[in-house]
């Protein structure tokens, strides 16, 4: 714990001074402890600020989003620590893909040859392909329409309404509302129903866990390992993480936060229900391993 101060002669201290002031001395006491790099900080702030933006569209679309934004930076954000949780999953992921994209290897140049023979492969897969048109493959496209609905008109992250945790959601809109009540402008509906009228929308619409739990049954259970193993090596963590998440139970979020604060050694029983062998982490490994900043419980 960082030792008492005393005022630099101010008497008494402003309450803001003093919190900058226990703000600095925690950190002169903790130099090296884990913090928020630039980076997280932004994108989880810009993520908190969209997720509410989008919250107090679907209550009331006659709402002052900028307004409303910039009074609760003024005074604080409501349900802060759950809103914190659920930003910091997404920005994390977020540059966990973003970074192992960059670091794909590019193939190298093909002779004419090569190309002429793998076009000509490649139209003959197509064409079956196309024949077969599999409940996996049409699985896996609606996971990847729901993964696109995480991002707003500019890419950048957001998450999306059908992808909040009910309960998240449920006071983040009665937040909103309990702050429209004080607005002159507001119009005339009730707090109660513009909250519930906006839930059974969210219910009604198909989020990320829901593709995820269906390109999961759309594939048994050695496709499943296959198909792991295969987004392992290419770093399709889109589809790992959606797998990860319907075998073992949990919500996507929860999956990709538990991936990305995981030892190494950790990831094998992480993922056990997937049936992997060990070789086939090794990417998984390095790409997280290679994440700048990475935290979490078992990060280093």
């Amino acid at each position: 714990m960082a030792e008492s101060f005393t005022s630099p002669g101010i008497d008494p201290p402003s309450p803001t001074l003093s919190a900058r002031l226990r703000e600095l001395a925690d950190y002169l006491a903790r130099p090296m402890a884990d913090r928020l790099t630039e980076e997280q900080r932004a994108l989880s702030l810009g993520i908190a600020r969209r997720l509410v933006v989008d919250a107090a569209k679907a209550l009331d679309g006659e709402i002052d989003t900028a307004l409303l934004w910039n009074d609760w930076l003024d005074s604080g954000v409501p349900t802060a620590g759950r809103l914190a949780a659920a930003c910091f999953a997404r920005a994390e992921e977020h540059r966990w893909r973003e970074y192992s994209a960059m670091r794909m290897v590019v193939p190298s140049a093909l002779s004419d040859d090569d190309s002429e023979a793998m076009e000509a492969q490649g139209t003959e897969v197509a064409a079956e392909d196309s024949a077969e048109d599999s409940k996996a493959d049409r699985a896996y496209l609606a996971l990847q329409i729901a993964d696109r609905r995480r991002f707003d008109g500019h890419g950048h992250p957001r998450i999306a309404l059908a992808d909040v945790d009910p309960e998240l959601l449920r006071a983040l809109l009665r937040d909103i509302a309990a702050w429209r009540t004080q607005r002159p402008e507001a119009s005339a509906a009730a707090p109660d129903d513009l909250v519930g009228h906006a839930l059974d929308r969210r219910m009604a619409s198909q989020g990320l866990d829901r593709a995820a739990a269906d390109y999961h049954a759309a594939l048994n259970a050695q496709a499943t390992a296959e198909e792991a193993a295969t987004a392992i090596a290419r770093h399709d963590w889109l589809a790992l993480i959606a797998l990860a998440a319907t075998a073992s139970r949990r919500s996507y979020s929860d999956m990709a936060l538990a991936l990305l604060s995981a030892e190494p050694a950790a990831l094998p029983a992480l993922l056990a229900p997937l049936r992997l062998d060990h070789a086939s982490l090794a990417p998984l490994e390095a790409s997280l391993a290679a994440l700048p900043g990475r935290t979490g419980e078992g990060a280093r």
